[in-house]
């Protein structure tokens, strides 16, 4: 059974800069360090973006060596904060697809997995470019890894393809979002789709797939949903996304590994 680790949102920042007070190598470094040691069997672990906070290019280094200590590989695609020119540039391991973009396929017993790349940029023009988008082209890979594989496919993106209540971050969600669903549908083989952007756990489905959105390792979007400034954050403890295939299906479980024991009682 495959078994996957989700990251979402990190979003790094150069050494001695913090986000809120908060320190995103030391937020993402105890979430790897958890992993290592319970999660050590896990067949991938998948970052959905977010990956810095500025898109600069000591984040992305600092980034990188922080990743270089993971036990379990990891797969990775980029979201609105961050650059893919310069991502690609310094994570010089990741393949990108035909067309540039950080997409891939990757394929295990039990599923495929589609790793999507829904940066609206270049140009990063802010605040358009913090919206989603799957062009024609992206669109046209995600129909041909669909097309090809008679296993059950789980999708991987940054951006929600869909509304999710909160008032200011859905004004910035995949922009495209009729497309992307036209696609999806029309293959009738997406049995799970993942995403982050939010900053919360969230959980459903849509047009009759079932969805999950985990929150970030470093800082969360606030619960009230009618906020309209998506920018907001409030110091909640860090999580990530734990994905474990089935026999019958599949199992989501969220770890907020900061305030997560095992030193349990009988009550």
């Amino acid at each position: 059974m495959t078994k996957l680790i989700v990251f979402t949102d990190l979003p790094m920042t150069p050494e001695g800069t913090t986000i809120i007070g908060l320190d995103p190598f030391e937020r993402l470094r105890k979430g790897i360090d958890h992993v290592n040691r319970y999660h050590a069997d896990a067949d991938r672990v998948i970052f959905t973006g977010d990956l810095t906070h500025r898109a600069d290019t000591a984040s992305y280094r600092r980034l990188k060596a922080l990743l270089s200590t993971l036990v379990p590989p990891a797969a990775i695609t980029i979201g609105n904060h961050d650059n893919r020119e310069r991502f690609l540039d310094i994570f010089d391991h990741v393949t990108p697809d035909a067309d540039g973009f950080v997409q891939q396929a990757i394929d295990f017993d039990d599923c495929r997995v589609l790793l999507l790349d829904t940066l609206f940029a270049p140009p990063y023009d802010y605040p358009a470019s913090h919206a989603g988008l799957l062009c024609d082209r992206r669109l046209a890979w995600l129909g041909q890894r669909l097309a090809e594989t008679g296993k059950p496919v789980l999708l991987f993106m940054h951006h929600p393809p869909h509304r999710t209540g909160f008032t200011g971050m859905d004004t910035i969600r995949l922009t495209n979002e009729a497309a992307f669903y036209e696609v999806v549908l029309r293959h009738g083989n997406v049995r799970h789709i993942f995403a982050g952007h939010v900053h919360r756990t969230i959980g459903g489905s849509h047009r009759g797939i079932p969805f999950s959105i985990f929150k970030s390792p470093v800082h969360q979007q606030p619960m009230p949903f009618d906020t309209p400034n998506p920018s907001l954050s409030v110091d909640e403890p860090g999580a990530y996304g734990i994905v474990v295939l089935t026999p019958e299906g599949l199992q989501v479980h969220t770890e907020d590994y900061e305030i997560a024991r095992r030193d349990s009682v009988i009550a």
